[in-house]
């Protein structure tokens, strides 16, 4: 792949990035759905004190060995947003005010599986909720996503979340990231 390529993916998954921040923090989460692959995955771990020597192995608990914060698929993100749509989902009433800050994106690795492209995005998020006038929450957090593009166009097939954090400051945990 050549350079002018890898800047055009780039900017895709850009656009892609920042358009989902943008419907997460207008609260347009039924379009977001639409951006996310059938067979998502959506991977945040918790992390761990670990000593220098022992980070691979203990900083980050595992994808389907160990608890996390989330380990989702499409199904369980759809019900979480109809539960924050029924008005009376008390974290989320009164709703919150979000902005989703993105960056740091770059794409890591391209790969063609079968007819669909698929690539490989890390980026970084900042995060910052307001709800009840005083109550302000940041989360700052690395994402490594991949986009997978078919015929109806990029879409989010998988993410994991690495919070800067191992105790939750934060009250809640009701937005998506």
């Amino acid at each position: 792949m050549d350079n002018d390529q890898l800047r055009e993916l780039t900017w895709q998954a850009e656009r892609f990035l920042y358009r989902e921040a943008d419907l997460l923090d207008n609260r347009q989460y039924e379009e977001w759905l639409e951006m996310l692959h059938a067979n998502l995955v959506y991977f945040m771990p918790i992390q761990r004190n670990a000593r220098h020597s022992e980070l691979s192995e203990r900083e980050a608990t595992k994808e389907g060995v160990d608890i996390s914060w989330f380990e989702e698929g499409k199904w369980t993100l759809a019900k979480r947003i109809e539960q924050i749509r029924t008005g009376v989902h008390w974290a989320e009433e009164p709703v919150s005010r979000m902005a989703h800050l993105v960056s740091n994106i770059y794409v890591t690795s391209v790969n063609e599986v079968e007819e669909d492209l698929e690539i490989e995005v890390s980026s970084r998020i900042l995060v910052r909720q307001n709800r009840n006038q005083y109550e302000n929450m940041m989360l700052a957090a690395r994402r490594k996503d991949v986009l997978s593009r078919s015929s109806d166009g990029w879409k989010l097939r998988r993410r994991e979340i690495t919070l800067t954090e191992n105790v939750l400051t934060v009250k809640m945990l009701t937005t998506f990231l």
